[in-house]
């Protein structure tokens, strides 16, 4: 059967996992041996693309041109104020794009959030593709935050098309870690999934049963709020006390930030196995007329940190408790709690879940691997029919038309099991009307944001009574919206399928879809040329190094000296086609090499 993989596109880190032949989940290591892989990417001087461990390594020295944190601007507009509060926080420029949305600039080039978010996934299809040498794996099960709106599922999914990836499905993060923790069991239970990772919140119910229903009641989140906040917090703390101490805001400074931005990051870790940890970062600015070099080392203790993010926790805790309340459900009814996202390893989160839920969670998963281990589980039963996995998830928010009077009409509810539709008659509000609006709206909280909107036009002129429309919503299993409307009388149709009004035209997905297979045969091309040179490196190393053995033992013969000076020049052959990295011939001279290598190790061992 073909290999789906199953992507975890993280705020931080990103994952990717497949099924094995045996049916058991396996989280792909990249390169490095990681089993995660760093969500930045960044463009060199030269206009080299990096991503992952290599992009964070090099990210304080090119820190206007690194990129982190994407996933929170996806599928927002400039206007809105988690754009505004990213762009206060990050080291690189976000500009507002030609749709009202954001653009991000590295170098000379600007970029959409879709095109960095699919340069992560092109990342994580080439750890999948490197790890199955000869396979092309292109279909995907993609991961989103459960709060997620459809603007931001609908950029995913332009995300993953961009990278050259066929998304059969999208599926939400804590969904995806209910089906890792109950695949292959036969359980019946109702868990709660406590999801905190970089960037964003989600809590579900679930209600697993035995023959692998996995069926959401009811989730909630906040899609800005997760460890970059819990970060800023600190660096925060620490910008303001080194300005009291030297009168210096280091905020102005970008490289200084992206130092600040990793010590943050690194002491909220350590803090989570200790109680104390050291911030030391010397040499964080020069100052004043002969450019002292100033040095920030301040000590920080866990009850410092949990205080200044005693509000973020406290957040997690109202959700959580809100989400009970949806489902219908006490704290008592939870038999399970299971924690996923790294934030959920900081000893006073644990502890807030604990209390909202009345009992310990569970630690029985890999809370940066899970997510990505449930997309690809989803990802083998949508292609296995054989596979007994039943998937009813809901629509986390509530979606309608407005009316007259700017009214929210209701046609489909929060925590409805999806796929869904939901049908209603309206009425023409003036006589002789002959075009309806058709305004689709989405609610999220207190608060309706419209998804898109079309004409529904060419209706007869009624001068007495009203005309009547009937719209119907569908929601597929991806959570994407379409909307139908018609005239009743004469059968009149028009419909839209809703993409984000921020989002990116067919014509730049075409473009930018064009551009990554181009980055893609080129980095294939530079991948083969670098393994290629590195073999034919250590094939002329292991010549040289027997060179003196075999030239003292065949030196006086003329067969031997010609032997000689054929290895001699084969191996400046080698070299003269590695300068000039000429793929065809270093291969060709690599298989005389090879003979070369072969032939050497007869003679010196062979017995004297």
């Amino acid at each position: 059967m073909e290999r789906v993989i199953g992507i975890d596109l993280g705020t931080t880190n990103s994952c990717v996992a497949v099924i094995d032949v045996d049916g058991v989940p396996q989280v792909i290591p990249n390169r490095g041996g990681y089993k995660t892989t760093p969500s930045i990417v960044a463009i060199t001087e030269g206009g080299r693309r990096l991503v992952g461990h290599i992009a964070k390594r090099q990210s304080i020295t090119n820190a206007e041109n690194t990129v982190y944190t994407v996933k929170r601007l996806i599928g927002r507009k400039w206007d809105s104020d988690p754009v505004r509060s990213v762009c206060g926080t990050v080291s690189f420029t976000v500009e507002e794009g030609p749709h009202e949305d954001v653009r991000i600039k590295l170098r000379d080039a600007y970029y959409s959030v879709q095109e960095i978010s699919a340069m992560i996934l092109q990342e994580m299809k080439l750890v999948a593709e490197e790890f199955f040498p000869g396979e092309v794996l292109n279909r995907a099960v993609i991961t989103v935050p459960a709060y997620f709106n459809d603007a931001q599922r609908q950029a995913t999914k332009d995300a993953g098309q961009i990278a050259g990836l066929d998304v059969i499905r999208i599926i939400n993060e804590p969904t995806a870690a209910a089906l890792a923790y109950g695949y292959g069991k036969s359980m019946n239970k109702v868990i709660a999934v406590f999801d905190l990772g970089g960037g964003t919140f989600d809590v579900s119910i679930l209600e697993i049963s035995e023959g692998g229903v996995f069926k959401v009641i009811a989730t909630a989140g906040d899609t800005f709020l997760g460890g970059e906040d819990f970060d800023h917090r600190i660096m925060d703390w620490l910008i303001d006390g080194f300005k009291v101490e030297h009168g210096v805001d280091l905020r102005a400074d970008r490289m200084a930030l992206q130092r600040l931005r990793d010590a943050a990051e690194k002491v909220k870790c350590e803090l989570s196995s200790v109680s104390e940890a050291d911030v030391n970062l010397p040499f964080i600015i020069s100052h004043g007329p002969d450019n002292t070099s100033l040095h920030l080392q301040k000590p920080v203790d866990r009850e410092t940190v949990e205080k200044l993010c005693i509000d973020l926790i406290e957040r997690c805790r109202e959700l959580c408790r809100s989400t009970l309340k949806d489902a219908h459900l006490t704290a008592s009814q939870i038999d399970e709690v299971v924690l996923v996202g790294g934030m959920t390893r900081m000893p006073a989160v644990q502890k807030a879940c604990a209390e909202v839920f009345v009992r310990e969670p569970s630690k029985g998963v890999h809370p940066d691997e899970v997510v990505a281990i449930g997309a690809a589980i989803q990802g083998k039963a949508l292609l296995d029919e054989q596979e007994d996995l039943i998937l009813l998830d809901v629509t986390p928010h509530a979606l309608g038309l407005l009316t007259a009077g700017n009214h929210f009409d209701e046609l489909i509810g929060q925590n409805t099991t999806v796929p869904t539709s939901a049908t209603k008659t309206f009425t023409t509000s003036r006589d002789n009307q002959t075009a309806v609006k058709i305004l689709v709206m989405q609610r999220e909280s207190d608060e309706n944001q419209l998804l898109g909107e079309f004409l529904l036009t060419g209706l007869r002129s009624a001068t007495k009574g009203q005309i009547e429309i009937e719209v119907t919503f569908s929601i597929d299993s991806d959570g994407i919206v379409s909307v139908f409307a018609k005239d009743c009388e004469t059968g009149l149709e028009q419909s839209i399928q809703v993409t984000s009004s921020s989002g990116l035209t067919a014509e730049e997905v075409s473009q930018m879809m064009a551009s990554a297979e181009e980055y893609m045969i080129e980095r294939k091309g530079s991948d083969e040329l670098e393994g290629v040179r590195q073999n034919a490196e250590k094939l002329s190393a292991d010549i040289e190094k027997l060179f003196p053995q075999v030239e003292a033992l065949v030196a006086s013969s003329d067969f031997g000296r010609e032997a000689l000076g054929k290895a001699r020049e084969v191996l400046a052959n080698t070299k003269e086609a590695i300068e000039k990295s000429d793929l065809a011939l270093i291969k060709e001279h690599s298989e005389a090499l090879s003979r070369t290598l072969k032939m050497f190790k007869g003679v010196v061992s062979r017995p004297t």
